[in-house]
């Protein structure tokens, strides 16, 4: 199993937050060993997450999060490891006002759309294009936006349970073509079986139903979870 560098950083998205965001981030270490902070400080094609490049990771993955959690949890369940192992380059992200980000103001207000730009700037500032938006619960106000104007940004999207679903139309899912992991727990009853039904509408979707397993999925069965999203990625 190949070795795993992980490193902490911050990004700053000027036209919508004042202050920095931090993230955790990790990749294989037979990738480029120079990705440690705002990539396009070091100039470096490698440390842009440019496909092109020798060595580079096989894809890039945005690991958003839930209201009550943070880049943490990814960092404590093995997520950022396992995407790492998969030969991915995995950057994990505290939303505006949440965990280490806390003091940066959110663009928009809990529950309503952010704009679409936001995490455009985000994977601009860390060399994420085209990325794999993983996003649970809340940072649905955040992913949709993005998934639904950028798709020539987006390599594949993996919503859990997010929220928002219901701002969209259906016209708006089946225009979206970006392959897409939808993931819930059959004990989410609310916000589960809401996004799936909205969700569901994607042209390009496959569905993994997590058995046991309440709203936040990943936590409640880890490895489940990174079998089903490595498993995904590979299809990619």
């Amino acid at each position: 199993m190949s070795a795993v560098k992980m490193t902490e950083g911050s990004v700053h998205v000027e036209a919508y937050c004042e202050t920095p965001l931090f993230y955790r981030q990790s990749q294989p270490l037979s990738g480029d060993p120079q990705v440690s902070g705002d990539p396009q400080a070091s100039g470096d094609p490698q440390a842009s997450g440019d496909p092109q490049a020798s060595g580079a990771p096989r894809l890039s993955v945005l690991l958003l999060h839930g209201i009550r959690f943070s880049s943490e949890d990814w960092l404590r369940i093995g997520t950022l490891e396992a995407l790492a192992k998969a030969g991915c380059r995995a950057v994990a992200l505290d939303l505006p006002g949440l965990g280490q980000s806390k003091s940066a103001a959110a663009p928009a207000a809990l529950g309503q759309l952010a704009p679409a730009g936001f995490l455009k700037q985000v994977c601009e500032k860390l060399g994420l294009d085209p990325v794999v938006v993983v996003s649970p619960s809340l940072s649905g106000m955040y992913s949709l936006p993005f998934l639904m104007e950028h798709q020539p940004a987006v390599r594949a999207y993996v919503p859990v349970a997010p929220i928002c679903t219901d701002k969209f139309t259906a016209e708006q899912y089946q225009a979206v073509k970006v392959p897409t992991l939808i993931v819930y727990g059959d004990q989410d009853a609310q916000l589960g079986e809401l996004s799936l039904g909205n969700l569901s509408k994607l042209a390009n979707h496959r569905v993994v139903v997590m058995k046991g397993a309440g709203h936040p999925c990943y936590l409640d069965d880890p490895d489940t979870w990174h079998k089903a999203l490595v498993e995904f990625l590979h299809t990619l």
